[in-house]
């Protein structure tokens, strides 16, 4: 209870691959890391291991019926968002997004200019909200909307560490967090339910969530109704703006650790970009980018535990699996495995080369799981945080307030920072 993650941390070093078995008290699911065991987990026995019992309740109070469930619901869910998901709809909404994150990174010359620090966490999601609002929510959500959608993002993400982690207590047995989810889901409600009724009878047109989610509630001879529509606008607003911005905070202590990599990093950037506002094409000629946020999921992936049921009596590593039984898959204990990765708490992003890449495990590394239920926003994020991360570095120079080796994890719905991290950003242009 001090430091769960540590422990975590040391189980999944002493169990080096082997199927562990958590006890827990009043429940004692399986630890499953070796990446042989993950793939039959997620892809071999998608079918036998599904998103439901206890450890999956809280994640449901929270996102309800929705792509964040299982069976016919994820199924129609999933059916309704995955055009919006399609290559050929990303590959036309890139330009938009490179101009809504050079918009939002310009905010960031004031700062600059006054030699004034900026609070990491909160200037990322500033970025990826601005991004995610305008680009995959068709620019629906008004300013004064947006205003309390993020902050009631930031509490149910911060305060549902607990239920997470203990979901077996009773939802009658006070927990702290408790009361901050309760008041973050409310606001989030209000909100969203406002938003539904706004746009009830004219969605707008669009390849963006708020519009596909909308018309399938519309069309004829749909059962689909607004509760349905809230369900999946929270857990798209969640996973597409709470993850990339906790993804994109670890970069910059990370950076600030390794030197090396930021120089390379920067000379990369500098030679493609130069002091041009970063575009979609750029990014085919930055490969080293892809490689650093390929790293960077790695050591903090975007879903870092998530749990699955079995439905029917298997073996898995040697190990009896029967029906009901909860076995938990971590793609960051997995991606810090010392059998499958050399030095494997050491950011080095030349583990991503092509060559390297294609000789690796299909399921020693997953940041955004794997089987049917991979999330289906993958490339959206990779595409958003290589622009966001290229435009930053492209336009300032950055100095970390905080020693890099100070700042640990810990856990929440996603990996956050122990701390608050500040920097202070000086413009490439009057250095140079």
């Amino acid at each position: 209870m001090q430091d769960p993650l540590a422990e975590l941390m040391r189980i999944g070093r002493t169990a080096d691959g082997q199927v562990a078995r958590l006890d827990l008290g009043a429940s004692r699911p399986f630890l499953v890391t070796h990446p042989d065991h993950v793939q039959q987990v997620l892809r071999g026995e998608s079918d036998n291991f599904v998103r439901d019992g206890m450890f999956w309740r809280p994640l449901h109070s929270l996102f309800g019926d929705s792509i964040m469930s299982e069976y016919a619901e994820w199924e129609q869910s999933k059916r309704v968002l995955q055009p919006v998901f399609s290559t050929k709809t990303i590959r036309g909404l890139s330009t938009s997004m490179a101009t809504a994150i050079n918009e939002a990174v310009d905010r960031l010359e004031e700062p600059a200019r006054a030699g004034r620090a900026v609070p990491v966490m909160p200037t990322m999601s500033r970025i990826v909200n601005e991004t995610v609002i305008k680009v995959l929510f068709g620019d629906k959500i008004r300013q004064a909307e947006a205003d309390r959608l993020i902050p009631a993002m930031e509490k149910i993400a911060t305060s549902i560490a607990f239920r997470f982690l203990l979901p077996f207590v009773p939802d009658k047995v006070p927990m702290p967090g408790d009361k901050a989810f309760a008041e973050g889901l409310a606001m989030m409600d209000e909100t969203l339910y406002a938003l539904v009724d706004r746009f009830r009878t004219s969605p707008g047109e669009g390849y963006d969530i708020f519009t596909a989610l909308c018309q399938a509630r519309m069309a004829e001879g749909s059962d689909l109704d607004d509760a349905w529509v809230r369900n999946n606008l929270l857990a798209m607003f969640a996973t597409s703006t709470e993850t990339t911005s906790t993804a994109l905070t670890w970069l910059w202590p990370t950076l600030a650790a390794k030197p090396e990599v930021e120089e390379r990093l920067r000379a990369e950037i500098r030679a493609v970009v130069g002091d041009e506002r970063v575009r979609p094409d750029h990014l085919q000629h930055l490969p080293y980018v892809k490689q650093v946020v390929q790293e960077l999921l790695r050591l903090y992936p975007v879903g870092w535990i998530f749990p699955r049921v079995a439905q029917h009596d298997t073996r898995l590593g040697g190990q009896e699996i029967k029906a009901g039984q909860t076995v938990l898959i971590s793609p960051f204990l997995s991606h810090r495995l010392p059998s499958v990765w050399e030095r494997p708490l050491e950011f080095d992003p030349e583990r991503f080369t092509p060559d390297k890449a294609r000789s690796m495990h299909r399921y020693a590394y997953f940041p955004f799981g794997g089987g049917p239920h991979q999330c289906i926003g993958r490339h959206v994020f990779n595409l958003e945080a290589e622009l966001i991360l290229t435009s930053i570095i492209s336009r300032f120079h950055t100095t970390m307030e905080e020693t890099p080796t100070s700042v640990e994890a810990r856990i929440g719905a996603t990996l956050r920072p122990n701390q608050p991290i500040r920097m202070t950003l000086r413009p490439v242009r009057a250095t140079t």
